[in-house]
């Protein structure tokens, strides 16, 4: 059975940014996309740069994929994947993420 966790309410995000949760001991980083209106949910953690950032990146896309810059060093990573583009040896966890009734939910694994 899948469960569903609520991170945070709708009207807490804003378009074309990041907010992080904290889930049990992880930080988790959601975006909302105000063109697509798609939500997103990766891991905060930067691994290149070694701190919990991810969520103040901007967000936009290259050669049409979704991605968010690294505040610190501007690697990109797939909002889709966490694959990073520049150093594809690097990926951020990615969560799933819904709408439901107006609160943020990640599924819990």
């Amino acid at each position: 059975m899948e469960q569903w966790q609520t991170v945070c309410k709708q009207q807490d995000l804003i378009r074309n940014t990041g907010v992080c949760a904290l889930v049990g001991d992880e930080q988790i980083a959601v975006f909302y996309c105000g063109r697509t209106r798609a939500l997103y949910a990766l891991s905060n953690y930067d691994p290149i740069g070694e701190a919990n950032v991810i969520s103040r990146g901007l967000i936009g896309s290259l050669e049409g994929e979704a991605v968010v810059a690294s505040p610190l060093y501007k690697q990109h990573f797939s909002l889709n994947t966490g694959q990073c583009l520049e150093q594809p040896e690097y990926q951020l966890r990615t969560y799933a993420v819904r709408l439901k009734q107006g609160d943020v939910q990640l599924r819990l694994s």
